[in-house]
């Protein structure tokens, strides 16, 4: 009989954020999404920036959801029954506001590329748009979810 989940581990240059049994989890990698099941073979990807979610099984202590995090950048690793997430960054869907997340991408798009000579300073003003826009892709979708945990 198949597992019905695995391991996860999300790790930050900080700390280790979560370390707990999954059944689901879908990756933003560098070129889309990435979902990964129990019994997953052995697999590296490049993570982008993005929404990490991981589902967890209902179990007799009544444990089960899902939870969200913002990403941005690192590596995933499947080994065995353990997906190991190393990102540069992870910050929980619950502490992100619109608020915030909306300053932010204004902030970002008030800064015109046309403006700016160099092609590596275009591009983080370009990555630090994506960042915005996806920390309030993930804020509104929390709070659409009734934001729980």
């Amino acid at each position: 009989m198949a597992a019905k989940s695995f391991r996860c581990r999300l790790i930050t240059p900080e700390a280790q954020v979560l370390d707990a049994p999954t059944s689901a989890a879908i990756l933003p990698v560098w070129d889309g999404s990435m979902g990964i099941l129990p019994g997953r073979t052995a697999m590296v990807a490049k993570l982008g920036i993005g929404e990490l979610r991981l589902d967890f099984a209902d179990t007799a202590e009544g444990k089960g959801g899902s939870r969200a995090f913002f990403v941005d950048g690192g590596f995933a690793q499947m080994v065995g029954d353990t997906l190991t997430v190393l990102a540069s960054k992870a910050i929980p869907a619950e502490a992100l506001t619109e608020r915030d997340a909306e300053a932010e991408l204004a902030a970002a798009e008030s800064r015109r590329i046309e403006d700016i000579p160099d092609p590596a300073q275009r591009d983080k003003v370009r990555q630090e748009r994506e960042r915005a826009r996806q920390k309030l892709r993930i804020a509104r979708s929390f709070r659409a979810r009734g934001g729980g945990i």
